[in-house]
């Protein structure tokens, strides 16, 4: 079973508690993913994804104003660089969510990874070659 430092995104976009949502959301288009990591003076605070940012708009923020302070995840659930994909699989789908940071043994992002990477290297493990 592949582990999550062979499949996660390394580098994960990186913005500060104090940007807009609109400043993100044009990073997070560019790079087509669906989350980024929040950190202040250096240290991880939060993710912000599509799911957050969909909630944020059905309250009707005004992007160019709203702050990813207000809508991000705070503190979220990681997962180690040394994880498989069946551990973070059932990390993901217990919790209900799409997007996990991986952190390496001193807490510090490494990486980030989604549930349809981690499903398709699931997937690619248990197929016979």
């Amino acid at each position: 079973m592949p582990r999550l430092a062979e499949i996660m995104r390394p580098e994960p976009i990186i913005v500060a508690p104090e940007d807009t949502l609109g400043e993100v959301a044009e990073r997070m288009t560019a790079v087509n993913v669906g989350a980024v990591i929040v950190k202040d003076f250096g240290r991880m605070i939060g993710i912000l994804t599509e799911r957050d940012m969909l909630k944020a708009m059905a309250a009707r923020v005004h992007t160019s104003e709203a702050r990813v302070r207000q809508w991000m995840t705070e503190d979220p659930v990681t997962a180690s660089v040394d994880a498989d994909c069946e551990e973070a699989a059932h990390v993901m789908l217990e919790n209900g969510f799409r997007h996990l940071p991986v952190v390496d043994d001193s807490g510090n992002v490494t990486g980030i990874v989604s549930l349809r990477r981690v499903v398709a290297a699931t997937k690619t493990a248990a197929d016979p070659a």
